[in-house]
């Protein structure tokens, strides 16, 4: 039997992450800081699927631990996928030196534990926002890391580290920039999805920080999930080792539009239609106003596609906040 390890397996991609890889077969261990009822192995039912460690990703002793329980035999896991972090961009920005700490030093925590115990594949999320602000889209590879804020240099940083492991180490290691993922189990009431879902559901204006102006690649967290193991794929055949792999729908939606979509969906079943409040003059600080990446690199490597259309994944995501509310 296959064995993973997968920090931050409570967040909402990796709760994903975690269930596709039961589905495969997978025996599977999470590194994640606590076990609070309601994050994400509670609500897809996996708890006692799993062997869970809490402990910080940045302390070495609790990665350690991690590590010598996912053991596959006498070496490592055979696949580990680091997605503890911290994800958001205003907490970043008000305090970056315990995200630089969570996100830079993290990395090279695990980095070197899994460079001492041997692995078979490593997969590090970076994310489309180290490449910082571009008058050139789509985000490609090749593109310069240009980060401008907290969190853009944090997950650059964690990026560049990552990938130095295979040419120095000989780690099979690759790196995930995934456009900003949606679905249903994000709780996080700071992103997008979340709010206008569960505010429209509720009957209350949404609160949109911005203007409505801001363009983003929506992927789909089923889509992000099969892209995690189709990178993992190409780590353990070895095309992808010390590789940057984009994953989204190479389209941009303005926050607008996707607040539409799901004030519309939510007032599909009974409903009222609601107004949004927009509260911002243009993009908020620290971030950046229009983001989409070319993923043509995975497709051709893996054939990984998205297979959810923006239209059947807001629909999937306000179907659960709504059943959520019931």
């Amino acid at each position: 039997m296959t064995s993973s390890l997968v920090t931050g397996g409570q967040g909402f991609i990796g709760g994903h992450l975690v269930k596709a890889l039961l589905e495969r077969g997978d025996e599977v261990t999470v590194l994640d800081l606590r076990s609070a009822p309601g994050r994400a192995l509670d609500l897809h039912g996996l708890t006692g699927e799993v062997r869970l460690v809490e402990g910080d990703v940045a302390d070495p002793a609790s990665v350690h631990r991690a590590i010598r329980e996912s053991a596959s035999g006498s070496t490592g896991p055979d696949s580990v996928f680091h997605l503890a972090a911290q994800t958001l961009v205003g907490p970043a920005a008000e305090d970056p030196v315990a995200t630089f700490r969570a996100n830079a030093e993290g990395t090279w925590v695990l980095l070197e534990a899994c460079r001492e115990a041997g692995v078979g594949a490593l997969v590090v999320a970076s994310s489309d926002k180290a490449y910082g602000p571009s008058d050139s889209l789509p985000y490609r590879e090749g593109d310069e890391l240009r980060p401008a804020a907290p969190y853009e240099a944090s997950k650059a940083a964690a990026d560049v580290i990552a990938r130095s492991y295979w040419p120095a180490f000989g780690i099979p290691v690759g790196v995930t920039r995934l456009a900003n993922v949606y679905g249903g189990g994000d709780l996080n009431g700071s992103r997008l999805v979340p709010e206008v879902a569960t505010a429209c559901l509720a009957g209350r204006a949404p609160q949109i920080r911005s203007d409505g102006s801001p363009e983003r690649d929506y992927l789909h967290v089923s889509d992000a999930a099969a892209a995690y193991l189709a990178i993992e794929g190409a780590v353990k055949d070895g095309p992808g080792r010390g590789e940057a792999f984009n994953a989204g729908t190479g389209e941009s939606w303005s926050v607008r539009t996707i607040v539409e979509l799901i004030a519309d969906e939510a007032a599909r079943e009974g409903a009222d239609l609601v107004e949004p409040e927009f509260l911002g003059d243009g993009v908020p600080p620290g971030e950046i106003d229009r983001q989409f990446v070319d993923a043509s690199k995975l497709t051709e490597l893996t054939g990984w596609n998205p297979q959810t259309t923006l239209g059947a994944g807001i629909t999937e995501a306000v179907e659960w906040y709504r059943g959520q509310t019931a």
